[in-house]
C-alpha cells in the first residue's frame, strides 16, 4: 500500500490503543471530504453506536454533502455530515440519512464488532 498515492490515502483505525486495523481513503469517492478528513488527521474520539451495523466517531469537521449513498456494505466508511462524524459499517446496511462515502477497511471487522460504546478511537496516516 502506498500512503502518498494520490487518489487513495492508507489510513490506521487504532482501537483501545491497542489494535490497528488497515483502511483506505478514496480520493475518486469524494474528493472534497476525503481531502478535508485527511488533512485533519490525526483524529480521536470515544466509539458511538447506531444499531449493531455502523460504529462512529464524531469529529468536528463540518462538510457538505458529496456524492450521497443510503446503502453500504460491510467493511465500508463513510462520512455523515450532518454530525461531522466518520462511520465504520461491520454489516451491509441501508439507511435514510444520507452519507458521503470515503473509503473501506481493509483488516479484520471482527476486531471492529467488539468495539464497545466509549472506546476510544484514533485515525491516522500509514506511515512506511
Amino acid at each position: 500500500m502506498n500512503s502518498l498515492s494520490v487518489s487513495t490515502r492508507d489510513i490506521i483505525l487504532e482501537i483501545h490503543g491497542k489494535v490497528k486495523l488497515s483502511c483506505q481513503f478514496k480520493r475518486h469517492l469524494s474528493p472534497t471530504t476525503v481531502g478535508l478528513i485527511t488533512r485533519s488527521l490525526p483524529l480521536k474520539s470515544n466509539a458511538h453506536q447506531l444499531g449493531n451495523s455502523i460504529i462512529y466517531i464524531e469529529t468536528g469537521i463540518d462538510s457538505g454533502i458529496e456524492r450521497k449513498k443510503t446503502n453500504f456494505k460491510n467493511g465500508d466508511i463513510a462520512f455523515l455530515p450532518a454530525e461531522g462524524s466518520i462511520c465504520f459499517f461491520v454489516d451491509d446496511v441501508s439507511i435514510t440519512k444520507p452519507m458521503t462515502p470515503i473509503g473501506r477497511i481493509l483488516g479484520n471487522l471482527d476486531i471492529l464488532r467488539k468495539v464497545k460504546v466509549g472506546d476510544i478511537l484514533s485515525l491516522y496516516a500509514a506511515t512506511g
